[in-house]
């Protein structure tokens, strides 16, 4: 443990102060409320899956090359999490209720366990800007979600803002990025593959 503390990056010195506004707002907040944004941050990344289904299933409607492309989003935020995760490996910043000692609503993570960028908001930018490729409306909705998860993250203690600020970052590239390159591929591809067993997958 003491090993993992020598080498981990300090953030506070980032944006501690607000951290810290942000988690004794949160402390004086109502119970209902706390217990809202605490369940958010565990479990609506449940949400972006739900919505990735749904804009499959309407892209099916449209054609197969709308439809694979709605697939390719879950492989996005895969990738997405991937390269974020090698991030955190690298800059190896210790997470802030570590560093501030201060009381949070989520339980402290283990030493090791990084904080910067996070997870969670890469994940959910990733989903957003991979969604807006498929539907507009369904990745405007992804977009606001993945925001409210981003600041769930420093509500419940788990992140500093800049963490946050990262992870949406990188998810936000990562996604468009790879959905450019995913928009490029030609319609014979998914032609193709409608005379396979990925039928189903891709016709309604």
């Amino acid at each position: 443990m003491t090993s993992l503390t020598t080498l981990a990056l300090d953030g506070s010195s980032v944006d501690g102060a607000a951290y810290r506004d942000v988690t004794r707002l949160a402390a004086h907040a109502p119970g209902w409320l706390d217990d809202a944004v605490s369940a958010w941050s565990a479990y609506g990344l449940a949400v972006f899956a739900a919505l990735m289904v749904v804009a499959w299933w309407r892209a099916r409607r449209s054609g197969p090359t709308a439809a694979l492309a709605a697939l390719a989003v879950p492989v996005v935020v895969v990738v997405a999490y991937a390269l974020n995760d090698v991030l955190k490996l690298l800059v190896r910043e210790d997470r802030p209720c570590r560093s501030l000692h201060v009381a949070t609503l989520e339980a402290c993570p283990a030493p090791g366990d990084w904080s910067f960028p996070s997870n969670h908001a890469a994940i959910a930018a990733a989903a957003a800007v991979a969604l807006l490729f498929v539907s507009r409306r369904l990745g405007a909705v992804a977009v606001v979600a993945a925001c409210a998860m981003g600041a769930s993250r420093v509500w419940v203690g788990a992140h500093y803002p800049h963490d946050v600020a990262a992870g949406l970052l990188t998810g936000a590239v990562v996604g468009a990025l790879l959905m450019a390159v995913v928009r490029r591929w030609p319609r014979r591809l998914a032609d193709r593959l409608t005379v396979t067993r990925l039928r189903l997958l891709l016709v309604a």
